[in-house]
């Protein structure tokens, strides 16, 4: 994942000004997209595009069973926190 495909992303999908710091955020989803793609038989790109889309747009990911009713499961949850504390890990 690169820093212009997430400020890419926020601006042309989601049209907003990106607040947050695009390198730590895509930095966080390349991490935790290696973490998650190794049970899971998806290339690494195609799990970066899912995380970055349930995190800034709140995508579910049928595979990973992030939603429920339109409400995050438990792993949901876990995954979208996953991503925070390394986006905060990489910030600072």
């Amino acid at each position: 994942m690169t820093e212009n495909k997430v400020e890419k992303y926020i601006m042309k999908d989601l049209g907003f000004i990106p607040r947050h710091n695009c390198k730590a955020l895509a930095t966080a989803i390349t991490d935790v997209a290696g973490e998650l793609k190794s049970g899971l038989m998806l290339s690494q790109y195609s799990m970066e595009i899912e995380l970055m889309k349930l995190l800034l747009g709140d995508v579910p990911i049928s595979r990973l069973m992030t939603h429920s009713y339109g409400f995050h499961t438990r792993t949901g949850r876990e995954i979208i926190n996953r991503l925070k504390e390394k986006y905060y890990e990489y910030e600072s």
